[in-house]
């Protein structure tokens, strides 16, 4: 790590209570680092915070409902293509590989496993198929498929058959001057688009979403036998529906939870294979 990270910066690299990536570590440190993230997006999450919450009320408005997914795609790649930082483009298409194993390698484990998880863009430009909302559909697809968690218990011989190890060198991204903007603002200058260009249900479930992380955390501990990984979920109780405040952080955290998830069952994945 640089000399220019704090002495805090450069303990908690090194810490390894909760796992992750040593590659995703730098990634992260080094996005934090950016001075947008403390200079520019505390002034425009101001504004688009709440002009998140009056679009978020227009619609919920008993109103006729539209929607623009392939445009809503189209933005956000060219967005990630021209606008932001090298590394918030890497976590973003890591966040892919991450939560795609994590629910495959459940799925595997099932008595009847379901269709598996493909979602693993290399470049920006295959998130225009594997998109963010098939993201959150497939997820739902998967979760709702699962058998009892409440009869689950530790599995002999894990199965990893669609589980993909993270190479960096399978990433293809061109760097261009303009890549400033880190992994948190770009998701502050985007959410007002996906509230618009998204039904309203297809919104309000892709924001609580991130509160299946407990779900899944718990299923993966059972399975594995460590209850311990519960706590790495920020967002928790899907019962309970929430609204776009403070959907900033809960989306940050729910990265998070992916890598540190993801590091833990590849760890375990090669101490048993």
């Amino acid at each position: 790590m640089t000399k220019a990270y704090s002495a805090f910066l450069h303990a908690v690299a090194k810490d390894d209570a909760i796992p992750i990536d040593p590659a995703a570590t730098e990634l992260w440190m080094k996005d934090l680092h950016n001075p947008g993230r403390w200079i520019l997006r505390p002034l425009l999450q101001l504004f688009f915070g709440a002009m998140l919450h009056l679009i978020w009320f227009f619609k919920r408005l008993p109103l006729p409902q539209f929607s623009a997914h392939a445009l809503l795609q189209k933005l956000i790649c060219w967005f990630c293509t021209h606008w932001v930082s090298m590394e918030a483009n890497v976590l973003i298409l890591r966040h892919f590989a991450t939560e795609s194993n994590i629910l495959n390698f459940l799925n595997d484990n099932e008595d009847k496993p379901s269709k598996p998880i493909k979602l693993y863009p290399k470049t920006i430009a295959d998130m225009l198929k594997d998109s963010f909302v098939e993201h959150d559909q497939e997820l739902f697809r998967l979760v709702g498929a699962f058998s009892s968690a409440q009869k689950r218990s530790a599995v002999q011989e894990l199965k990893w058959t669609h589980w993909q190890p993270i190479d960096h060198k399978t990433f293809d991204i061109k760097a261009k001057r303009t890549q400033v903007i880190d992994f948190e603002t770009a998701h502050v200058l985007f959410m007002c688009l996906f509230c618009l260009l998204l039904k309203r249900d297809e919104y309000r479930d892709a924001i609580n979403g991130f509160s299946l992380d407990q779900s899944i955390a718990i299923r993966v501990g059972k399975l594995i036998s460590d209850p311990s990984v519960v706590e790495y979920a920020y967002n928790k109780y899907p019962h309970y529906l929430l609204g776009p405040w403070n959907l900033t952080h809960r989306f940050f955290m729910h990265g998070f939870f992916t890598e540190y998830l993801y590091a833990r069952l590849e760890l375990e994945r090669q101490n048993t294979q």
